[in-house]
């Protein structure tokens, strides 16, 4: 799970639960960062991977309860997306 605050300006979100505690990734994590609006209900930023360790250019797109994330290497030729669904 992730949770979503305002940073400065902008959106970032941070790992708040996780199934699985032996992997990589890690509670308190920040996983995007720096995320601004880049039109109706999507944002640009960065996206941190805790499986490589690497930062990546990252957007987000909400749809209903539905967010859709994606981070892009080599100018966004390759990109690697997730969806996440929002908890009440």
């Amino acid at each position: 799970r992730v949770r979503f605050s305002k940073c400065g300006e902008a959106l970032c979100g941070t790992i708040s639960w996780l199934k699985e505690q032996a992997g990589p990734a890690k509670v308190g994590q920040r996983i995007f960062y720096d995320m601004k609006p880049s039109g109706a209900n999507k944002w640009s930023g960065g996206a941190f991977n805790p499986e490589d360790g690497k930062t990546y250019s990252g957007t987000m797109a909400l749809s209903g309860g539905t967010l859709t994330t994606a981070g892009c290497v080599m100018g966004g030729l390759i990109c690697r997306s997730a969806r996440w669904t929002r908890l009440d």
